[in-house]
């Protein structure tokens, strides 16, 4: 949803209705995860998209009728090889899709608040009942337990108290996930089914080191969706001019940075110094942290001179296993701009668990944790 918000925003502001479409579940492959969402106004005014153009037209159709007054349904598409090219999707998946209707203003009113968390990278969950018995659409805003109580209800107060519980835990994972509880929230029954969508601030791209190819990966790491920050000791060259598309371009000793901001397991830190007086120490520090992703740039032989000096500065092998490095995917880049790519398809592969082969010598699933 956070590639239309801006578009959701000026309807809710302006009190625009619409229709609001929303993929809750995928089964198999499929071009756009839950949460991907996409909205028609009555003008018939459309944004965003729930499958990259596979069932647009349906879906279309769909959101008309519940904006007209149908009230909030889940439609399911999916297909066989003999209906590719009908209403379905060509990569061989199913897609779950909400769509209900925003028309009065308090309702919109209600979803601009929603909206307003978002943008301000707050992080909380939206659990919407799909089906069962429980209203369909009915809504549920849940908020970290030291950010006050969630509000909203599904129908019950055991139901709240349940998909609160639930919502909490998969917020603190990243998570979003469809739910089934009983009627009034009872656990390991299947009389409801709730689609719980979290939203965290985005993920953090940490980059040391101001020289063209950090420019460069700072660039890709924006396009990715990460919180972007440049990190130098140089205050000539670490300057808002030269990264403008970072979120923060911070002047300071790198490892000293590092150690006092915010590391989580999704962070992902790129290393692009290569000077020993830099790297060491920062290094040190990131290893310490949960990062997901450490890069490093570096020949072969800066990165053999490298991991010596930090056994001797008592570095462990299995702390060691954790540097990419040399940082990047063999693609064989050249420029600042190919090794930045070379750097965002390792965190990719990363993230998902691919193999970083040509999908055309691969079989199977093209994306990771799937069976079919």
């Amino acid at each position: 949803m956070r590639d239309i918000l801006s578009d959701l925003r000026s309807r809710c502001a302006d009190g625009v209705p619409f229709a609001l479409a929303t993929v809750v579940a995928v089964h198999g492959s499929a071009p756009r995860d839950p949460g991907a969402a996409m909205a028609v106004d009555a003008a018939g005014a459309v944004v965003g998209s729930v499958s990259g153009g596979c069932v647009e037209g349906d879906v279309y159709e769909v959101a008309r009728e519940v904006l007209a007054g149908a009230g909030p349904r889940v439609v399911s598409y999916g297909i066989s090889d003999d209906e590719a090219f009908g209403v379905g999707l060509t990569c061989g998946g199913t897609i779950e899709v909400l769509v209900r209707a925003y028309v009065s203003p308090a309702e919109l009113a209600d979803l601009g608040a929603l909206l307003d968390l978002i943008a301000d990278d707050r992080p909380m969950a939206e659990a919407t009942v799909l089906s069962g018995a429980a209203e369909t659409g009915a809504r549920l805003v849940v908020r970290p337990s030291d950010a006050g109580p969630a509000t909203g209800t599904l129908g019950s107060e055991g139901l709240d108290a349940a998909v609160t519980d639930d919502a909490r835990g998969l917020l603190a994972q990243g998570h979003t996930a469809v739910q089934w509880y009983g009627a009034h929230g009872q656990r390991r029954m299947q009389e409801v089914a709730v689609f719980i969508r979290t939203y965290a601030p985005p993920p953090r791209m940490l980059v040391f080191g101001a020289i063209d190819h950090a420019a460069a990966t700072a660039r890709i790491g924006s396009f990715l969706g990460y919180r972007v920050t440049v990190c130098d000791a140089r205050p000539a060259f670490a300057t808002r001019e030269r990264f403008p598309t970072a979120d923060e371009v911070v002047r300071a000793w790198p490892h000293t940075y590092l150690e006092s901001t915010e590391v989580d397991a999704r962070t992902v830190i790129c290393v692009l110094t290569h000077d020993p007086k830099f790297d060491v120490p920062l290094l040190l520090a990131a290893l310490r942290t949960p990062a997901a992703y450490i890069g490093v740039m570096g020949s072969r032989r800066t990165h053999h001179d490298r991991l010596g000096r930090l056994r001797e500065a008592g570095a462990d092998e299995a702390a060691l296993a954790r540097l990419a490095s040399p940082v990047g995917l063999d693609l064989g880049a050249r420029t600042p701009e190919e090794t930045a790519v070379s750097i965002a398809a390792e965190v990719i592969q990363h993230r998902w668990g691919g193999t970083g082969r040509p999908l055309g010598e691969l079989t199977g699933a093209i994306h990771h944790g799937e069976t079919s």
